[in-house]
C-alpha cells in the first residue's frame, strides 16, 4: 500500500468514526481539546466488547489471576518511587521566535522551526505527568498527579490481596484502567492521546521462574490478539534493543501492529524483576515480601508485566477490519469486517416495509425475544439498501429481514455482512443459531 494511500485509510476511519457514532472530537462544539476524545453510542458498546473480552480470557477462564479497580490518583510518593516524577519525561526544543516545542525525533530533528522558521533553544526535559492538587484549602493541598500508568496500584494493593485473599504465587493480578500523560504531540487519532486506558496483569513469580512465565505470558497475548484480527501478518513482535532496557529488565518484547504510519507498538511484555516492590517497600518503609506456605522461604516476587492500550489496539482493530468494494455501477459499499463478539450489534432486525404493521409487529416481537441475551438492534427507517450500509458500516455481522414470506412459513432473510449470501431460517431456530454463531 502506497504511503497515500495508508495515511488515506486514517482518514477514513476517522470519518466512518464521526459519521457512525463510534468516536468523536472531545469538545468539538468548542474547537476540540487535542488528545482527548470520546466513545459514541455505537463506539462506547464496541469498547466494552473489546474489554469484556479481555476480562474473560484473564480473569473469567483462568484461576490465577484476579482483578482489581484503582484508584486514579494516589499518593505523590508513589510516582517518586515509580522513577516517574524523575524520568518520565521527553526530551524537547522550543523556538526562540514563536515559542512553539517540539519534540526533535518529530520533525527529523530539524535545526529550524518549521512553523516560523526561527532558531532552536537546547533540548531540555519536560516531565510529561498532570498534575493536580488535592484538599481545597488552598494553603493545605497536596500537590499530586494523575496516574502515568495504571499498573502501579496493582503494587500498591500486592501485600492487601496476599492478606486479604486465598492467592498464592505464582498468581496475577490485572486491571483495566484509566492513565493520563501530557503528550507534548500527541498523534495518529486515537494511537497517542493524553487520555486512555490500558489492560495490565501483573505476574508474580518466584524469581527461578521467570523465564519459564515470561515466555508463556508473551506467547499467550500475542496468539490472543491473532484469534481476533484478521490480518495475522499485521501482527509482530519487536524485541527491545539493550540500550532500551531498563537497569532492571533482562528482556522486553512489544506487540506491533503493521499500522498506516508504519509498525506500531500495542502491547508489551516485560520484564519488572522485583523492581517495583523494592522501590514500594523502600519508600513505605513496608515489608511487601511473600512468605511460601509450604516452604516458608520468604522473598519479594519477580514480576511478568503485560501491558497494553485498549484504544489503540481498538483502533487497530478498525483499521484491520475496514473494508471497501466497489459494485458494477461504480459504487463503493464500507464494511467493517469486526469480529462479531466485538461488534456493537450481533444482529439487526428490519421489518421490509415500515408501512405494513403485520411486518413491523413481526419484526418487533422477534427483536423483543433476542434483546434481552444479545446485543440486537431494530430498525424501521429508510429503505433496506440503507439499513444494510449503515449496520455494514458499524460492522453487525448479521441482517434480518421479516418479509411477506415470514407470514406465511414464518421463515426470515439473515443477510451476511462479509459474504452478502442470505439464507432462510425459521424464527423458533433463531435463537439457537445467534448462539452458536457467537461461541
Amino acid at each position: 500500500m502506497s504511503k497515500n494511500n495508508q495515511n488515506n485509510l486514517t482518514t477514513k476511519i476517522v470519518s466512518l468514526c464521526k459519521r457512525r457514532g463510534i468516536i468523536f472530537q472531545n469538545s468539538e462544539i468548542y474547537g476540540g481539546i487535542q488528545g482527548f476524545y470520546d466513545y459514541g453510542p455505537i463506539g462506547s458498546l464496541m469498547k466494552n466488547n473489546w474489554k469484556n473480552l479481555w476480562l474473560r480470557e484473564n480473569i473469567q477462564k483462568r484461576d490465577d489471576v484476579v482483578l482489581i479497580d484503582g484508584s486514579i490518583i494516589t499518593h505523590p510518593t508513589v510516582w517518586q518511587a515509580s522513577g516517574h516524577v524523575k524520568n518520565f519525561a521527553d526530551i524537547m526544543v522550543e523556538c526562540k521566535s514563536c515559542h512553539k516545542r517540539f519534540r526533535p525525533d518529530l520533525i527529523d530533528n530539524a535545526t529550524k522551526c518549521p512553523k516560523c522558521g526561527g532558531e532552536f533553544t537546547e533540548g531540555k526535559k519536560y516531565n510529561i505527568l498532570f498534575e493536580t492538587n488535592v484538599g481545597v484549602i488552598e494553603s493545605e493541598k497536596t500537590h499530586t498527579y494523575l496516574r502515568g500508568e495504571a499498573c502501579q496500584t496493582i503494587y500498591l494493593d500486592f501485600k492487601n490481596i496476599i492478606d486479604s485473599t486465598r492467592v498464592k504465587i505464582p498468581f496475577g493480578i490485572a486491571q483495566i484502567g484509566k492513565a493520563f500523560r501530557n503528550e507534548i504531540t500527541p498523534k495518529n487519532f486515537l494511537y497517542r492521546t493524553r487520555e486512555f486506558e490500558q489492560w495490565d496483569i501483573q505476574y508474580f513469580c518466584h524469581p527461578t521462574d521467570m523465564d519459564k512465565f515470561y515466555e508463556y505470558w508473551k506467547q499467550n497475548r500475542m496468539e490472543w490478539y491473532q484469534s481476533l484480527f484478521n490480518n495475522k501478518k499485521d501482527l509482530r513482535f519487536r524485541q527491545h534493543e539493550k540500550d532500551e532496557l531498563a537497569f532492571y529488565a533482562k528482556k522486553a518484547f512489544d506487540i506491533e501492529y503493521n499500522a498506516p504510519w508504519g509498525w506500531a507498538e500495542m502491547e508489551g511484555i516485560h520484564w519488572r524483576s522485583d523492581y517495583d516492590l523494592t522501590q514500594h517497600q523502600t519508600f513505605s518503609k513496608q515489608d511487601l515480601s511473600y512468605r511460601d506456605p509450604v516452604t516458608n522461604e520468604k522473598y519479594l516476587p519477580h514480576i511478568v508485566e503485560t501491558s497494553g492500550g485498549v484504544d489503540r489496539s481498538f483502533f487497530f482493530l478498525l483499521l484491520d477490519a475496514y473494508r471497501e468494494e466497489t459494485n458494477e455501477k461504480g459504487e463503493i459499499r464500507i464494511s467493517l469486517k469486526i469480529n462479531p463478539k466485538v461488534s456493537a450489534y450481533k444482529m439487526a432486525i428490519f421489518p421490509l416495509a415500515a408501512n405494513k404493521p403485520e411486518l413491523v409487529d413481526k419484526a418487533i416481537n422477534l427483536y423483543k425475544s433476542l434483546k434481552s441475551k444479545y446485543s440486537v438492534d431494530f430498525d424501521d427507517s429508510s429503505n433496506i439498501g440503507k439499513k444494510y450500509r449503515r449496520h455494514d458500516e458499524i460492522g453487525t455481522p448479521w441482517c434480518v429481514v421479516v418479509d411477506y414470506q415470514t407470514l406465511e412459513d414464518k421463515t426470515i432473510s439473515i443477510r451476511d455482512r462479509d459474504t452478502m449470501e442470505q439464507i432462510r431460517l425459521p424464527i423458533s431456530q433463531i435463537d439457537v443459531w445467534l448462539a452458536n454463531k457467537l461461541q
